[in-house]
């Protein structure tokens, strides 16, 4: 058992809390997906998940824009361990591109094995996105999917529209599909956490 600068007990190595009496902060559902439009704010959404949810060890990543001179021409990966690599960009090499961005697949997927998604003691492992940019690699459909089979928390993000992977992720009975919008924004945390 760990204690945190905050007091809150922290999950054990399992990713179990430790005092059964005691209820840790938790997903509602335990593969939990949201989507919505590109810029309502699912990845503002995430990140204010993870830090109510740092009672838990999470592992994983999100992703932000790169912006110069006003514009966007790229897109950070962000590893909850503090990591960061470039997903795509307008002035890299690559064959792999979505519209004008470049999608650097080898990168990302040595960015996918520093993350430890489904080490023993990750309690939540949250990927944001699965989207077109990601599905390049095949690395990451194989991880995602042994996230989906495993008994693990998982927050997701992942593209409004989309055939093949990711409609038959959305159509697993194990998983929940929340859409995000303008006007349900404010409320949905709460139907996503227990506790909040």
């Amino acid at each position: 058992m760990i204690a945190s600068a905050a007091g809150r007990v922290k999950a054990d190595e399992s990713g179990k809390h430790p005092f059964p009496g005691v209820n840790l902060m938790r997903l509602k559902h335990d593969k939990t997906l949201i989507t919505g439009k590109p810029g309502v704010g699912k990845t503002t959404l995430v990140t204010k998940i993870v830090e109510r949810m740092r009672s838990l060890h999470v592992a994983g990543f999100y992703t932000t824009e790169i912006r110069s001179k006003g514009s966007r021409v790229g897109f950070e990966l962000c590893g909850m361990n503090g990591k960061r690599r470039i997903l795509a960009h307008v002035d890299i090499h690559s064959q792999d591109r979505v519209g004008k961005y470049k999608v650097d697949r080898r990168g990302f997927e040595e960015f996918l094995e520093i993350l430890g998604l489904l080490n023993q003691g990750v309690g939540l492992i949250v990927i944001d996105e699965i989207g077109k940019m990601e599905l390049f690699s095949k690395r990451f459909r194989s991880l995602v999917s042994d996230v989906l089979n495993s008994d693990k928390q998982l927050l997701a993000t992942i593209a409004l529209e989309g055939e093949g992977f990711i409609r038959d992720i959305k159509e697993r009975s194990d998983v929940r599909l929340l859409e995000l919008t303008r006007d349900n924004r404010e409320h949905l945390l709460e139907t996503i956490v227990e506790g909040w």
